[in-house]
């Protein structure tokens, strides 16, 4: 059975409700989390990840926050923003301030390629309990049953061949019984360079203009999940 490793942002989930909801409902939490629960353990190890980061091991937390805020203004793919994020936003799901909507055709497909028997596991550069958040509170309930791992980019960046071996490794599978999903052409680049096999998606409401030709980089290119047999 093959092994079926999935992006969240612009795969499963549109990129809009990432930068829309999720993105903006940090920010604006970010002082007031970091305020009530600055001094618990694991929230301190990523502040302080942050203040060396920017060369400030002494600065306030009031600067880190500023920093965060500012890299998720950029979009910045940094483990620590990431981490804290998650823990923002689990206060969003369990408060139910909203939950995580997935594309008409993933449910299916997902439950479909479980009972046919493939394990089912996420690559994203949010962190492992942010995507477990985003699975356990979507609209269609809860779906972290269906997958048998979580990876971000404490593994290594999704552009570097090098984390896919990575994953493969601790999966305990052959690079080439794993298939790679994601809308990113440079990811799934990686993933094939590493020996992965790897589908594009392009979907419509977040690509307007379809990736043709060479534009795909020769992977196949879908627009649904339902177009995919693993």
């Amino acid at each position: 059975m093959t092994t079926i490793l999935t992006d969240i942002e612009g795969t499963t989930s549109s990129i809009s409700f990432v930068k829309d909801v999720l993105f903006p409902y940090a920010r604006a939490a970010l002082p007031g989390f970091v305020r009530d629960h600055g001094h618990d353990p694991e929230v301190r190890r990523w502040l302080d990840h942050v203040a060396i980061e920017i060369a400030a091991s002494a600065c306030q937390d009031a600067v880190i926050v500023e920093t965060l805020q500012g890299w998720i203004d950029t979009d910045r793919k940094h483990t620590a923003l990431k981490a804290l994020q998650g823990m923002v936003w689990e206060a969003g799901y369990r408060d139910k301030d909203f939950t995580a909507p997935l594309y008409p055709d993933v449910v299916p497909a997902l439950r479909r390629w479980h009972a046919e028997g493939h394990v089912l596991a996420v690559y994203s550069s949010g962190s492992v309990p942010a995507q477990k958040l985003l699975f356990a509170h979507t609209d269609s309930g809860d779906l972290t049953p269906l997958f048998s791992g979580f990876f971000d980019t404490e593994v290594g960046g999704k552009r570097e061949a090098d984390s896919y071996r990575t994953i493969a490794t601790r999966a305990a599978r052959e690079p080439g019984d794993i298939l790679f999903l994601s809308d990113v052409v440079a990811e799934l680049d990686a993933a094939r360079d590493a020996g992965l096999r790897t589908v594009l998606l392009d979907r419509r409401e977040d690509y307007p203009t379809p990736r043709l030709g060479e534009a795909t980089h020769e992977h196949r290119r879908v627009e649904s999940f339902a177009e995919i047999m693993p």
